[in-house]
């Protein structure tokens, strides 16, 4: 199926790994233009070599407002106006219940939601100005369904799809269509470092932890980053252009509800 995509600019925020760097690669499939950004030079040096030259890497710290917006300004300099946003950078630390502090609270907001904030802002207004754009926000399940090691993450997804409802409620009459995807747990790093925090709470190995974890979702097994990324790049394709404002979970049916 041809989704429509080829030649358009698409920026990825958190790019050069994960639930990013499998969407730059779909989106390349379809022909898109693709530029990522990340923290890390050296995971970004890493995913270039893997998706090829005509990438566009820039290394920006998505919590500083004035990074992220010289970053916005260097992609539409270099490549031109920016088509579709993938929100994908930025994860609080999951931290035992007992172990959470304003200042983690305060640090998982930082690191979750205005890592999306930052970058949403000057693009929506970007797209809403030329009359045309899309937003992907990948946010996550534990902004509806809490869990007890999730719980400073989860406060900042359960605001970012109040954000997602928000701004397409608002540029949906400029021509920009906002939607987002709740991803629930998927093999990635961050799975890792969360196991940790996990097996602290119950007392078992992370492998243990995580053989309980996949018992619980009646899909047996976590996500793979592949299957996120198929519905980013059918959701910011015109395939998709009367779907404003929708948060596709994505979970295995593990919270499976009527909304």
């Amino acid at each position: 199926m041809d989704l429509g995509l080829n030649g358009q600019l698409v920026l990825i925020t958190g790019g050069s790994k994960g639930l990013g760097l499998a969407c730059a690669r779909l989106f390349l499939a379809e022909g898109a233009r693709v530029a990522i950004t990340s923290r890390s030079q050296a995971n970004l040096d890493k995913a270039t070599a893997e998706l090829g030259a005509g990438v566009l890497a820039i290394a920006a710290d998505m919590t500083d407002p004035q990074a992220t917006a010289e970053m916005v300004r260097r992609v539409e300099a270099e490549m031109g106006p920016i088509d579709v946003l993938v929100t994908s950078a930025g994860a609080a630390r999951r931290t035992p219940p007992d172990d959470l502090t304003p200042e983690i609270w305060r640090a998982g907001l930082n690191a979750k939601f205005f890592s999306y904030v930052n970058v949403l802002d000057p693009v929506v207004k970007l797209m809403a100005a030329r009359g045309r754009g899309v937003i992907v926000n990948i946010i996550g399940s534990g902004g509806k369904v809490p869990t007890p090691t999730h719980l400073a993450g989860g406060a900042a997804n359960a605001a970012l799809m109040l954000v997602t409802a928000g701004l397409s409620t608002t540029y949906a009459g400029r021509g920009v269509r906002v939607v987002g995807i709740n991803p629930g747990l998927t093999h990635t790093s961050r799975v890792g470092e969360g196991l940790v925090a996990e097996s602290k709470v119950q007392g078992v190995p992370p492998d243990e932890a995580l053989r309980r974890i996949e018992s619980r979702i009646p899909a047996g097994r976590l996500g793979e980053p592949e299957e996120i990324a198929n519905m980013a790049v059918f959701l910011a394709s015109p395939r998709a252009s009367y779907t404003h404002g929708a948060i596709v979970t994505m979970d295995g049916a593990a919270g499976a509800m009527v909304v």
